[in-house]
């Protein structure tokens, strides 16, 4: 669950919380997290200031409280403390470190049939315990479930209600989660406990087949679904279908009562291994980590490998705090004014300095053009990125930390010395550059100035990608998350798609509302980077670090097949297998440009169109390259050439986009290693074992 800033008028402190910031929010009150005096988390929900003189809302909230409490069951979250008359209402419950049933079936897609058996075991004895204190939860659900390590806890009494009582709504108010509440919520009429049984029977339906069991393009056509339809269970294993069929019965008479179905379910030993083993217990262990960090004494709560900069976040001292949902740091920026944005002095982007075109006539054929500046002895032999921004480009000094060289002239303008460019580094809409610290705090810079901005989050692995608005990370507890830069804010934290891997990072790109990350198992994944829920994916692809490219909507994947798919919808286009697959890497990282894309496998260079069809290729050229290999350096494409690493990264090739992809001169530094490029405004920035220099290209 993602923590998002304390806001102007969130209150410090509830009753003995110390709100550290909001989980969430809706039309009748905030959710807070918080700790006690002695370090107890807790979930602090209150109701709206606004709201708290509404006589209605606030016996309703006072009703929350009393019909949690309630509850004693082991398989709820327990009501804390509350405060229900005077000031602002409120309620502390235990604070589960766990991610809901809705998040782990998307992150790790349905549960077998034995955790499925164990999880409706646990829920229908929780239900039996609600039914029995004589209440009707009433909107039982997959983001109402919490998987802990102790097994799954049910939330939210929001809107339970005593067995007797009818469905509360009021004007314009769906009074159920469609496609979840029973025909009789739907309908109005008189709830009781089999309602709970039919939400618990739509719930063990999802978890077991990944998708609603009722379902329709609208709110309405659910509902109507749920008192007309047949439920869908169609993805359910057979074993499940028929314990699982029974709950979803129209009438609530037909419907079990929980004893029996707990034991119809009777789950073998060792079934609630998932909450210990495995993915989903993994997650699980990382959050309570996380829980523990959050916890924290304020005083300790944010590193920074900067002494002089270091700023406790003491009491009120701190203005806002940042808290993502694996950090458990703060956040402070450098720049701060009361309560000015961390980012209200970041400048315009510069312009961008153009290089003048080169004249092939004018030009010594088979002779590379001279350089623009360079080679110069100032990055890192190991840096793997060189990044344009604007009048800098950026990469790995070779005395550690980023250092950032004109790209008119090749002088240095800045450096960050305590960044760690081992764990990537990027740029911002062109106005910041984001990367980590050894001690795993992000910071960002002015990128044209290096002059700080930000510092944010802690226990930052690496850097994947960034957007024109937010920075997409991987922490230390291999979670995946995406802050957004210019707030601070904590937009989403997930599992991170692809285990760790001792040979190097993931790989990633973004653009069109898509993440791609391509791990080293050869897992893609395709996340809206909006949700961070998964769009798509696919398995088996390369595993040696190579970089998707994207072009539009299609994205272009290096490995044993250079592959294009639909980036929204991961809708397959076309494939070419690579040579050399027994010896070497496949494909190298694809860069796609426009209407075309450039690749390199083991032994040649190939350029493809995919006009006038996307879903078809067409070879325009093929390049043999010299010497055979496994180069994973991705060819660059400015002005009028395409710069192609010879396959064994001996050399550089020049050649013609278009004319058939002629060869127009080489390019070789006195070093070893890879070759590492990128381009801009007509330059090409080549560096190898530590030399860097700026190359001009042709314009025709």
């Amino acid at each position: 669950m993602t923590t998002q800033p304390l806001a102007t008028g969130d209150p410090l402190r509830l009753g003995p919380y110390r709100l550290l910031g909001v989980l969430g929010e809706g039309g009748m009150g905030k959710v807070y997290v918080g700790r006690d005096g002695a370090g107890t988390p807790a979930a602090v929900k209150v109701l709206r200031p606004e709201l708290a003189h509404d006589q209605h809302l606030a016996q309703r909230f006072v009703r929350e409280a009393d019909m949690a409490r309630a509850v004693t069951s082991k398989g709820v979250a327990r009501v804390l403390g509350a405060q229900t008359e005077g000031g602002r209402p409120w309620i502390a419950a235990e604070f589960l470190a766990g991610p809901t049933l809705d998040e782990a079936v998307r992150a790790y897609g349905p549960m077998d049939e034995a955790t499925v058996r164990a999880l409706a075991a646990q829920l229908a004895r929780t239900l039996h315990d609600i039914h029995v204190a004589g209440l009707v939860h009433r909107d039982l659900k997959p983001a109402n479930i919490v998987l802990t390590s102790t097994g799954p806890r049910v939330i939210d009494f929001g809107i339970a209600r005593p067995e007797h009582g009818l469905t509360l709504t009021t004007t314009g108010q769906i009074p159920v989660t469609p496609g979840y509440g029973a025909p009789e919520q739907v309908l109005g009429q008189r709830v009781g406990p089999a309602s709970d049984v039919f939400s618990l029977g739509a719930v063990l339906a999802y978890a077991a087949s990944g998708r609603r069991t009722f379902d329709g393009a609208h709110v309405a056509a659910v509902q109507y679904e749920v008192v007309h339809g047949a439920p869908d269970l169609s993805l359910v294993p057979p074993g499940l279908q028929e314990l699982i069929g029974p709950c979803l019965a129209k009438d609530p008479v037909h419907r079990p009562a929980p004893p029996r179905i707990a034991e119809a379910f009777a789950p073998p030993k060792g079934a609630d291994r998932a909450w210990r083993k495995g993915p989903l217990a993994d997650d699980i262990k990382r959050r309570e980590t996380a829980t523990k960090r959050l916890t924290a004494p304020a005083d300790t709560a944010v590193p920074s490998s900067s002494p002089s900069r270091r700023r406790f976040l003491t009491g009120a001292a701190a203005a806002v705090a940042v808290l993502g949902a694996g950090g458990g740091a703060g956040a402070w920026w450098l720049n701060r004014d009361g309560e000015k944005s961390p980012t209200a002095d970041v400048p315009p982007a510069v312009a961008t300095p153009e290089a003048a075109f080169v004249s092939l006539i004018d030009s010594e054929p088979g002779k590379a053009p001279d350089a623009l500046w360079g080679p110069l002895d100032v990055a890192s032999p190991e840096g793997e990125t060189l990044l344009p921004v604007r009048d800098v480009v950026l990469m790995q000094a070779k005395t550690g930390g980023l250092l950032a060289l004109s790209v008119t002239d090749g002088k240095e303008r800045w450096r960050a010395k305590d960044i760690d460019a081992d764990a990537g580094f990027v740029s911002v809409a062109d106005r910041l550059v984001v990367g980590v610290d050894d001690d795993g705090v992000l910071h960002s810079f002015v990128a044209s100035t290096g002059s700080p901005v930000w510092q944010t989050q802690s226990e930052v692995s690496n850097v994947l990608a960034a957007d024109d608005t937010h920075v997409y990370l991987v922490t230390k507890n291999d979670e995946l998350r995406a802050v957004d830069a210019w707030t601070l804010a904590t937009t989403w934290t997930r599992p991170m798609t692809s285990p760790r891997a001792a040979e190097g990072p993931a790989r990633a790109a973004v653009g069109g509302k898509r993440l791609v990350v391509h791990g080293r198992d050869g897992r893609v994944t395709v996340l809206d980077t909006a949700t961070g829920e998964t769009a798509w994916q696919i398995k088996d692809q390369g595993t040696h670090g190579q970089i998707p490219s994207i072009s539009g909507d299609t994205v272009y994947l290096g490995g044993s097949q250079l592959m294009a798919r639909r980036l929204t919808g991961g809708d397959f286009f076309w494939k070419e297998r690579g040579h050399n697959l027994s010896e070497g890497n496949g494909w190298g990282s694809p860069t796609a440009d426009g209407d075309s894309v450039f690749a390199v496998d083991g032994y040649r260079a190939l350029h493809y169109r995919t006009v006038p069809d996307v879903r078809t290729a067409t070879t325009e050229w093929t390049q043999i390259m010299e010497s055979p290999g496994s180069t994973l350096t991705a060819p660059v494409v400015e002005g009028a050439t395409v710069w192609l690493p010879e396959a064994d990264d001996s050399s550089v090739t020049v050649v013609k986009r278009n004319v058939g992809g002629a060869s127009l001169f080489t390019v070789k530094m006195q070093r070893e290693g890879p070759y590492r490029m990128a381009s801009d405004a007509h330059r090409v920035f080549i560096a190898r074992g530590g030399r860097v220099a700026a190359m001009p290209v042709y314009g025709t």
